[in-house]
């Protein structure tokens, strides 16, 4: 996520931290650093020179906190600069109450990701509890609709589509079907082109019309960087937007799209696809993407994605099973594959306070996991239960067993101990538990 420019912003967070006391010209230097990374990362020129010209004036004109490094300090003034330009607060979708249907229209060029955010979002909404219906309205990319129907079969959310050559009939029906079935949210997922042409734009404007929505969102791709800034600013001029949504937002993207888009079309940011399965859409947070790009982590994310995989009763007996030294293969392999749902790893090492830019995440090796899982897979429950029964003939039956060698089962073997120990050790650190419990905000 922003992967390299988060890490530009790093080593200069690193240098500037380090200093007792800040000049004009540590100011000047770290502000140069600062500038070039953005421009690199394909940020606006405009909103680059604002960005940098503001952390100057404030910068020089600020008064040093009493007990405040004035590294830091300045550190907190970036922070705050780039929560500004991602747009200040998380912006909501406005939708009516569950009683009456709201229509959420989404555009896009082809290529950009609409038809799979279009299910993401339905996804997402449908866990809110309402009740979804899909519209396939895109009729000029080839396999759209039935694109669209196999997501949504996967989701479990209804999809209308029709053979009809005309989308805006394909919409005013699927509204008809909406209103008379009781869906409460509609979501039209519209024609794109490799370009802006005046058909498209004609067509969208036809189809707002007709549908009245609620939210306007723009697929934009990040990894196109200014030119989906630009792509924004046409479809806000022409059509109207209420949010954009950032598709590929995982890949190394530069950043210039999400650093822009609001400063440049005023649009915020209300969702990223952050992933290729449904799930994978997360709500947009100005103040933790930017603690993500300077490497601070994001605590409050990531409790969110630990409460979607493990309730608050099984945390408390994985803590009873570590106080009574129980804790065996078989809860090693419940937690690897919980945390496995919460995501990318590479996401959740950047949520984790301090880790980003302090851990080699290129030997994060998702093969070897899926290695550990199979090597486990391979052993009787007795041996999960008692590792310390597995001499040398079992763990060559089981690296055959698993298709590994008996020298990663000896691997394995000796990680599940460190970690054993290592969680044991937190389980009776007090002092790191309510740490913690600070950093959660409890």
């Amino acid at each position: 996520m922003l992967e390299r420019l988060s890490n530009k912003l790093i080593d200069v967070v690193r240098h500037i931290s380090g200093k007792a006391a800040i000049s004009e010209k540590n100011i000047q230097d770290a502000v140069e650093e600062i500038k070039l990374a953005l421009l690199e990362a394909d940020v606006n020129l405009r909103v680059v020179r604002r960005f940098v010209n503001g952390i100057i004036e404030e910068a020089l004109g600020a008064e040093v906190v009493r007990g405040v490094n004035p590294g830091q300090q300045f550190i907190k003034l970036v922070h705050d600069r780039i929560i500004g330009l991602l747009g200040e607060k998380k912006a909501d979708l406005n939708l009516k109450g569950p009683d009456t249907h709201s229509v959420i229209l989404l555009l896009g060029m082809q290529g950009s990701g609409k038809t799979t955010s279009a299910a993401k979002l339905g996804s997402t909404l449908k866990k809110q509890g309402r009740n979804v219906l899909l519209v396939a309205a895109d009729l000029v990319r080839p396999a759209a609709a039935e694109q669209l129907a196999l997501l949504g079969q996967q989701a479990g959310i209804a999809v209308y589509r029709e053979e009809s050559s005309k989308p805006l009939e394909v919409v005013k029906n699927a509204l008809r079907k909406a209103k008379k079935e009781l869906f409460n949210t509609v979501i039209i997922d519209t024609s794109g082109r490799l370009e802006i042409d005046e058909p498209m734009m004609k067509e969208i404007e036809e189809i707002k019309k007709v549908s009245s929505p609620d939210e306007v969102l723009l697929v934009a791709d990040a990894m196109t960087g200014q030119h989906a800034v630009e792509i924004a600013k046409t479809f806000n001029e022409r059509v109207g937007l209420t949010g954009v949504m950032l598709s590929k937002f995982d890949s190394d993207t530069r950043g210039g799209a999400a650093l822009s888009i609001k400063s440049i079309t005023q649009t915020p940011i209300k969702f990223i696809g952050v992933g290729e399965k449904l799930d994978d859409l997360d709500p947009f947070y100005p103040e933790r993407i930017a603690s993500r790009i300077l490497g601070m982590g994001d605590v409050v994310s990531l409790v969110e994605k630990a409460e979607q995989t493990i309730q608050q009763d099984e945390a408390l007996e994985l803590q009873k099973k570590i106080d009574d030294k129980t804790f065996d293969l078989e809860d090693y392999l419940d937690q690897f594959r919980r945390v496995k749902k919460m995501g990318n790893l590479q996401s959740l090492v950047e949520m984790i306070p301090g880790l980003k830019g302090n851990i080699d995440e290129d030997k994060i090796d998702v093969k070897e996991m899926t290695r550990e899982e199979a090597i486990i897979l391979s052993m009787t429950r007795m041996e999960r239960k008692n590792p310390r029964i597995i001499g040398p003939t079992r763990r060559k039956r089981i690296a055959n067993g698993s298709g590994t060698a008996v020298f990663d089962v000896n691997k394995l073997l000796k990680k599940f101990d460190k970690t054993k120990n290592m969680m044991r050790k937190m389980s009776r650190n007090k002092d790191y538990q309510q740490q913690l419990m600070n950093s959660f905000g409890q």
